[in-house]
């Protein structure tokens, strides 16, 4: 029988951890409604909201499992949103696609069917079922760390790389920890004190992740919502176009007409607004050069060509602290991601080779591979999502106005 001390301190952590998600999910939804990331961060704080209250020791203890099955479906579904977070806030080009979706419902369905029928059943199944719900948050765990991981070289924002290796580490964290507690308990049930211990650990992880959230500039955690990316286009023979600002967009209807692409002298690099420093504040004759280095580099040397280019290489081709080359591109330049950044180089050349009616016979392939794209899967996908077109119909496009 727990004391009335505990279960009053149990009721007060879940009360302020409910008060905060809802908060969380207000703002998330109020500042970026459409974004990939927004949503994912409200369905995971409404989810993580339900759970909160089906893991309360007393709910556990009284209520039917089959009343309980809805809520243990949504709390265990929390393993496969929390990796659908992660890949939406660390990866602006985050698209939620139907493998997301029926990855939820399948787990949602199991731990119901688990809750209502199978625990406590003398089944054949039972072991089976129940030993893949238990797996289900050390697999999406891994899989959030992963696509963390893989994005975390190329992110130039440095508040936001800080925030994804704090989500990363304590929501794995946090869930194998509480996959290993609810393994040594009876029938998979928290006890008291393991049931507060829960709720606080994971009020002090919502806290931080808000307080961060909050804190960022909505600029530096979320892009911004914008078209496509105006490609300048140059003669094939000219030389290579200056470094493109980040935020030279056009929008998609602009982006997919004829007159989206006739070529255009590209502006020279400007601040973006958000990052632009003090009017009192002194030039920096260091980053001044490192920003002419970075434009011989890559506008007159073409070391986007490289395929294996990264911030760390191009950082020790400069020699300089790589830290500075991220601070130069994202604060400078405006970029938030380096391989957005490099690919507009490659795709700038690719056009202006596409659109060469001395080269309408060359590949495709062999284009995207000479500007430094590793095969044409990526390519393409680059190049429709700046331009609205393929390859092929913008040089069919380009070939029939010349």
């Amino acid at each position: 029988m727990t004391s009335a001390p505990a279960t009053l301190l149990d009721a007060a952590l879940r009360g302020v951890l409910l008060a905060l998600l809802f908060v969380l999910a207000v703002v998330l939804a109020r500042d970026r409604p459409r974004l990939p990331a927004a949503r994912a961060g409200v369905a995971l704080t409404l989810g993580l909201g339900i759970q909160v209250i089906g893991a309360t020791p007393l709910f556990e203890a009284l209520v039917p499992r089959l009343w309980q099955a809805p809520l243990v479906a949504v709390s265990v579904g929390n393993a496969v949103l929390f990796w659908v977070f992660v890949q939406a806030l660390f990866d602006d080009d985050f698209v939620l696609r139907p493998r997301h979706v029926i990855a939820w419902l399948a787990v949602a369905a199991l731990a119901a069917l688990n809750c209502a029928v199978v625990a406590g059943s003398a089944s054949v199944l039972a072991p089976v079922t129940m030993g893949l719900q238990r797996a289900v948050p050390l697999v999406f765990a891994v899989l959030a760390a992963m696509a963390a991981a893989a994005q975390w070289r190329a992110d130039l924002v440095e508040g936001r790389r800080r925030l994804r290796v704090f989500i990363v580490v304590t929501g794995v964290g946090y869930s194998i920890g509480m996959l290993v507690v609810r393994l040594a308990s009876p029938r998979g049930q928290l006890s008291q004190l393991s049931a507060t211990a829960d709720a606080a650990m994971l009020l002090l992880i919502v806290a931080v992740v808000a307080w961060r959230m909050l804190r960022l500039a909505g600029s530096e955690l979320f892009p911004a919502a914008l078209g496509h990316v105006a490609i300048p286009l140059a003669a094939p023979d000219a030389p290579p176009v200056p470094i493109p600002m980040a935020d030279e967009r056009m929008p998609p209807e602009e982006a997919a007409t004829p007159a989206a692409a006739e070529p255009s002298p590209p502006p020279h690099p400007a601040p973006e607004p958000a990052p632009t420093p003090s009017p009192d504040a002194e030039p920096d004759p260091a980053e001044d050069r490192l920003a002419e280095s970075l434009q011989r580099a890559m506008a007159v040397d073409r070391a986007y060509r490289s395929e294996d280019l990264s911030i760390a290489s191009l950082a020790a081709r400069l020699a300089v602290p790589e830290y500075r080359l991220r601070r130069l591109i994202n604060q400078r330049l405006g970029h938030r991601n380096f391989n957005a950044f490099v690919n507009g180089f490659r795709l700038a050349e690719a056009t202006a080779a596409l659109a060469d009616p001395l080269k309408r016979e060359l590949p495709v392939l062999t284009i995207a591979l000479t500007a430094g794209f590793q095969s044409i899967g990526p390519f393409n996908r680059a190049f429709k999502t700046a331009t609205g077109l393929t390859p092929t119909e913008f040089r069919r496009q380009k070939l029939a106005e010349s």
